[in-house]
């Protein structure tokens, strides 16, 4: 049967190896998906191996993205744009294919899923980190009227619009109300906030966290208090595993019912 596997330390608490389990069942695909723990000074060895050993298809977790990226003999042009790959499928003439599946997940969880259009709107995403990097190319071919990074460092955001042809800010020169809002820090999971003006959200703003949880994030939150609608990123994490078992199988699994499914079972937890 089919090997697959997620690697990443730590790798115990992913929910990888369930949701390319509920794919398979709903696809009727034969796999075998595993967690592997991820060795800082094996980890090259440990994707070799895994291939050695007629492993199809791996997903890479952190901190072992920018790694992999380095093994790949073919790069997507997402991965390339990234720096970073979070999927490897083995070619059949034995090279390494590298993708990076987190941004198309995103945007087809925003498009699709909430039926919220990117074209021509004014977008603002807070953060410069590997997370909004990963993101970026596909979220400017959906062709929005402009991208604004904002960072506490803006040298980082500057960085990243220049590579990616955006806009950079800091927060404090930040004006404007923006129609999407896209938080690609990390800053929900201590539950704090970027400093976010008032002006920069109304009631037609749609904004959108990367992280998720159990309850509503602060940064949604912060979206409800000024009138805004948005959601988290459950379905990001859906969608980019979606994605990638899409190029590993050539079958693109439903998404929006596994996220109902794990929503009803992280609220019930």
């Amino acid at each position: 049967m089919d090997q697959y596997a997620v690697v990443g330390n730590p790798i115990a608490h992913s929910k990888s190896p369930s949701i390319h389990k509920h794919f398979a069942e709903q696809t009727q695909q034969e796999l075998i998906y595993s967690t592997l723990l991820g060795d800082d000074v094996q980890f090259e060895r440990q994707v070799r191996d895994f291939f050695a050993n007629d492993g199809k298809g791996m997903n890479i977790t952190m901190p072992f993205k920018e790694r992999a990226y380095a093994m790949c003999d073919v790069l997507s042009k997402r991965a390339e744009q990234a720096g970073a790959v979070n999927t490897l499928l083995m070619s059949e003439n034995g090279d390494i294919f590298g993708d990076n599946t987190d941004g198309i997940g995103m945007v087809r969880d925003i498009t699709h899923n909430h039926g919220q259009a990117l074209t021509g709107k004014r977008v603002l995403i807070l953060g410069a980190g590997g997370a909004v990097r990963g993101v970026l190319e596909p979220l400017l071919s959906e062709n929005p009227e402009s991208v604004t990074i904002a960072n506490r460092t803006v040298e980082k955001a500057q960085a990243l619009a220049e590579h990616f042809d955006c806009l950079a800010s800091t927060f404090e020169d930040l004006k404007g109300e923006f129609d999407i809002i896209i938080n690609g820090t990390s800053a929900s999971l201590s539950g704090s906030l970027p400093p976010l003006k008032d002006e920069l959200a109304g009631s037609k703003t749609w904004c959108y966290d990367m992280m998720y949880g159990k309850e509503r994030t602060v940064f949604l939150q912060w979206a409800d208090d000024h009138g805004g609608k948005g959601a988290d990123g459950l379905g990001m994490l859906v969608g980019q595993a979606a994605e990638a078992f899409y190029l590993w199988r050539q079958v693109r699994p439903d998404t929006a019912s596994l996220v109902a499914l794990m929503r009803k079972q992280m609220e019930a937890s």
